[in-house]
């Protein structure tokens, strides 16, 4: 069974609708795709910075207390002896 003229446009006209509609379906979700991953990228680097910054603390604490705890026993041999 053959189409006429006018179903045949009409089917062409589906299927164009179609694979536009396909084409901006794929377009759109590639476009959040690489949006969803910037942002991962970003939280990423903003959690480096803090695991940096929180590693710096405790190397700045790490160094008081070794400080505090060497006059400590610098105090406790002065005692000591005296």
């Amino acid at each position: 069974m053959y189409l006429s003229e006018l179903e045949e446009i009409v089917a062409y006209v589906v299927c164009i609708a179609i694979v536009i509609g396909f084409g901006i379906t794929t377009y759109m979700e590639i476009k959040n795709t690489v949006s969803e991953e910037k942002q991962k990228h970003q939280e990423q680097k903003e959690q480096e910075e803090k695991i940096k910054t929180l590693i710096s603390y405790f190397n700045a604490k790490k160094k008081l207390i070794d400080s505090v705890a060497k006059l400590n026993q610098i105090r406790n041999e002065e005692k000591s002896e005296n």
